[in-house]
């Protein structure tokens, strides 16, 4: 089975605020069977135009296990606290290579 992925990009205009989220989010991405491959960090951009502002990349079991963490109600619960606490925030979900 092919793990899922979700890849975020984000600007965070509120660093207190944002805080409240990530006191939360990894408790519920573990739960999930998940890991953070990517959070924060350096980057370069090397084509096109895509000039993210911070970068979170995250690995699932699966596509149905990232989609049921995204779901659940523990990351629910942690997404509220994110409220106001970003300009943007941008999140897809993709399946991996099998």
């Amino acid at each position: 089975m092919a793990a899922g992925y979700i890849i975020v990009d984000m600007q965070i205009s509120d660093m207190e605020q944002y805080k409240k989220y990530m006191a939360e989010a990894p408790a519920s991405v573990a739960a999930a069977g998940g890991e953070y491959l990517v959070r924060g960090g350096r980057f370069e951009t090397l084509e096109g135009r895509w000039q993210p502002a911070r970068i979170a990349m995250l690995r699932f079991p699966s596509y149905d296990a990232a989609k049921a963490f995204y779901d659940g109600e523990m990351y629910r619960a942690a997404r509220a606290k994110r409220a106001g606490a970003t300009e943007f925030f941008n999140m897809v979900l993709v399946e991996g290579v099998g």
